[in-house]
């Protein structure tokens, strides 16, 4: 955690800022606003290490900037739609008041988070899309279950499924704790590998809608439109 906050700035007096890795413009990949014109603000630094990461470049550096100015700069896109990801937002405690102070102002805000960090004092507004780690993750131990109390109709659970391991593990969530009376959608999205600036339908994907389809789970399978779209380019 020591590598996300300045000592000499307090990260939790909202005059300090946040730390930010990029802003950016671009169609939502995934999620109950997929296709919508989305300002992302990706903030630095995260906890968890899951062997799928696409978003490595996140866990450090970054350029500590203003609630002010990422409220002004995302304010230039002329989208209500605003995505606070990262990394893992919630590990910067003033994640906290900008999500506050967008829905403020007016935006239809959502925040990716990982589950690993408590939700409970996110804004009531905010749609909350929280990563469920599965077994291949590396993480699956990190899973904090009581934020699933937290959880509202405006809010999502979202699994990466990276094989029938993976399926069979997030099955049994779903079931366990009727994850879809929680929530507005669980998603189930295989997880995809990029190599060598290339990407591809993971091999997984007709697999995993197959196994839906036997087991009549009450999910929503999803690719991620920015992956068949731009690969993994940052800032897309």
């Amino acid at each position: 955690m020591a590598s996300l906050r300045s000592s000499a700035i307090p990260v939790s007096d909202p005059a300090s800022g946040l730390r930010i890795t990029e802003i950016f413009y671009s169609l939502q990949g995934e999620a109950n606003a997929s296709g919508l014109p989305t300002v992302f603000i990706r903030l630095t630094g995260c906890p968890l290490r899951c062997s799928y990461c696409d978003t490595t470049y996140s866990f450090e550096g970054g350029e500590r900037l203003s609630l002010e100015h990422i409220i002004e700069t995302a304010e230039k896109y002329q989208t209500p739609y605003i995505c606070v990801t990262g990394g893992e937002p919630l590990a910067q405690p003033n994640c906290l008041i900008l999500l506050q102070r967008l829905c403020d102002a007016g935006f239809d805000v959502s925040l990716e988070t990982s589950g690993a960090l408590d939700v409970s004092r996110v804004d009531p507004r905010v749609s909350k899309v929280l990563d469920l780690k599965t077994p291949t993750s590396g993480e699956e131990h990190r899973n904090l279950i009581s934020n699933l109390d937290h959880l509202t109709p405006r809010d999502q659970i979202k699994f990466v499924i990276c094989n029938r391991e993976d399926y069979e593990w997030s099955k049994q969530q779903v079931e366990q704790y009727q994850l879809q009376t929680k929530v507005s959608t669980v998603w189930f999205s295989p997880a995809f590998a990029v190599e060598k600036g290339a990407v591809g339908l993971p091999r997984l994907a007709r697999d995993l809608a197959q196994w839906i389809l036997d087991d009549k789970l009450p999910v929503r399978f999803q690719l991620q439109l920015h992956k068949l779209l731009w690969n993994d380019e940052s800032g897309r």
